[in-house]
Formats: structure tokens, sequence, C-alpha cells
């Protein structure tokens, strides 16, 4: 008897699920993953995890090798893409390091993708003891010197999903709310501990053509060197590099 065509696109959407999951246990300290590391991370019975790196082999996402599989050649090309279209103007990036060498603490550059913040491009301080986000992660909306400047058009609907998944629940919108409108009348916004205790950042607004935030440029640290002093200085340099930066014009990759 033929499945429900709801049915079988729901397989499709578990299927893909999956397979983008095992692709997502390949990392720089696990480059090769072998079958019974793949069944003991998801926890899929081995015939369906044979099926999906068999799919994934053939489609050239994944290669065997000795001991496993490794990333295959088909991701170099969405690599390709991938950098070609994240990647800054070298105005842009010239302007992260100066900032980073001048502040000597990391700068990040963020966009909002739905209730989380990506960080787009990193400049790493050039101090032993430093904050350092890797380009392409995701971090939550609900706390941190970036989102308070990301979320400054944002409406009640967003702020109240966003709410909903920290750890402080509903009500957490109505501060969330507050932090966007101290940070909109004083250019910038800061952080302190919201997220990881003893981490701190600054950040300010990039804003595009039409007048809204789309990007937030930040830069971030240990705790106890972001005196008071010291984040009034982070704040006038990052609010002069977005204003310039917003100049140029700065084009997002997901469209702001």
């Amino acid at each position: 008897m033929e499945k429900p065509a709801e049915s079988v696109d729901q397989q499709g959407v578990r299927s893909v699920q999956r397979a983008l999951g095992i692709l997502g246990l390949l990392t720089d300290d696990r480059p090769i993953l072998s079958v019974r590391d793949i069944v003991e991370a998801t926890g899929l019975a081995k015939t369906t995890v044979l099926r999906l790196v068999s799919t994934l082999e053939q489609n050239g996402l994944l290669w065997a090798t000795t001991g496993g599989y490794m990333a295959g050649p088909g991701l170099w090309r969405w690599a390709h893409l991938a950098r070609r279209s994240w990647e800054l103007p070298p105005e842009t990036q010239s302007s992260m390091r100066e900032l980073a060498a001048r502040n000597r603490e990391t700068v990040n550059l963020y966009v909002a993708r739905d209730v989380y913040r990506v960080c787009v491009a990193q400049q790493e301080s050039p101090q032993p003891l430093r904050h350092v986000v890797q380009v392409g992660d995701e971090l939550p909306m609900w706390a941190g010197a970036s989102s308070k400047v990301l979320l400054r058009d944002a409406g009640p609907a967003l702020l109240e999903r966003i709410a909903k998944g920290s750890p402080h629940g509903p009500g957490h919108a109505a501060v969330i709310r507050e932090w966007i409108d101290e940070t909109a009348q004083n250019g910038f916004g800061e952080s302190h501990g919201e997220r990881e205790e003893g981490l701190s950042a600054v950040a300010a607004p990039i804003i595009g053509r039409s007048g809204t935030v789309v990007a937030a440029l930040s830069l971030s640290g240990p705790t106890i060197r972001f005196t008071p002093d010291r984040v009034a200085a982070f704040a006038a340099d990052l609010i002069e590099m977005a204003r310039q930066i917003s100049e140029r014009g700065f084009n997002s990759p997901f469209g702001a």
C-alpha cells in the first residue's frame, strides 16, 4: 500500500537531517569518522548509518579512507561558494585587523539569522588570554552586546520567541526590550557575563542603505580587562569603525 505523501515527505526530511547530522560530526579534532563513531554519536541503527553514509559518499560529501570516512571532495565546491558569499571587502578586513591590533581584543562581525546571531568574520586578539568564536558559529540572541545591537528593529513576536528559548523564560522578553532601548540610546551595546561568566563585549551597529541594522561589530574578551574607561574607549572606536563600514556598504549573506 502506498504511503501518504505527508508521511513520505516527513521521512525525506528526517533522512536529510540525519545526513547533515553525520556531516556535522566532522571537526578539526575528529576529521575521520568510523561507522561505529557515527552509530554511537547519533544513536541510529548501523543499517541506517550505512545507508546514509553510502548516499553521502555517492554524492562526494564523504570519502572512504583508512579507518573510516573523511570530508569528501564535493564539499570543496560548497566551501568555495560559501567563502565567496561571505568574504568581506579588503577594506573591511583591514579595518578589523587595525581594530584588534589597536585595542588588543578580539573583533567579531555578527549578522542576525532568526533567533541566532552568526559570526561572519573574526580577527583574534594578540593577547594569550582572549575570546575566540569560530566563523560560522551561531550564538543565541537572548544575551550579549551584539544581540542588543542586532535586535534594534525586532518586533515583539521575535523577542518572545528568543525569550522562550532562553534559560530565563518568556518574561525575559521585557528585559531584552530594555537592553535594546538602552543600546539604541547610547549608540552601542555592552555585556558582562550575561551568556558566559568572565566574558565581556562591546558592540556597535552597522547600518544598511535602508537605515536598518544589518550587522554588529564587536570587541570581546575577559571581563577583568573591560573596565569602565576601556569600555568607553572601545565604544568610541567601534562606533567610528562601524560608521566607516556602513558608509562603504555592507551586504549580508542573509539579504539584509
